[in-house]
């Protein structure tokens, strides 16, 4: 069996933390910011336990997959941890969003955003030659997602 990765990402989010948990917990707004996702197929409303949404997902250039995620961990404003299919030849992937509150010295607020993935790379050889390949591009991809819940919720605070 083949080790697990683990790619993670941080970014301070100036933005309230419960306007974070708003989004990240509406299941159907996935595609609004996660990079990657093209669009959110089936889904259940706000995120529960044991219930599983569908998105349709970037690969590699023009190729494209369709995944299955479910609920497993809810902490409320703290953090969520989904489970999916679909992404082969990864296997055993878990996705993990935590969060910290921030105060910031001018007295506003935010939050720190951990982004975490935890998988299997499939195809033995080839497929950790490939996997050490992709991570700078997880990487970018955590940061640009953060980045765009972000601006998301800037401009819904704006009325836009």
């Amino acid at each position: 069996m083949a080790a697990t990765t683990e790619v993670t990402e941080r970014a301070v989010l100036a933005v309230p933390l419960e306007r974070v948990w708003d989004v990240i917990s509406a299941t159907h707004r996935y595609a609004e910011w996660v990079d990657g996702v093209l669009e959110v197929t089936s889904h259940h409303g706000t995120a529960e336990v044991g219930r599983a949404y569908c998105e349709r997902n970037r690969t590699v250039g023009p190729l494209t997959t369709r995944s299955t995620w479910t609920v497993r961990e809810i902490e409320p404003l703290r953090r969520r941890v989904d489970t999916a299919t679909g992404f082969d030849p990864m296997h055993d992937m878990t996705n993990v969003f935590e969060f910290r509150r921030l105060t910031f010295d001018d007295g506003g607020e935010g939050i720190e955003m951990t982004y975490t993935v935890r998988y299997r790379p499939g195809l033995g050889i080839i497929g950790r030659a490939i996997d050490k390949l992709q991570q700078p591009g997880l990487r970018r991809a955590f940061q640009t997602s953060m980045r765009n819940l972000e601006d998301l919720i800037v401009a819904q605070n704006k009325g836009i």
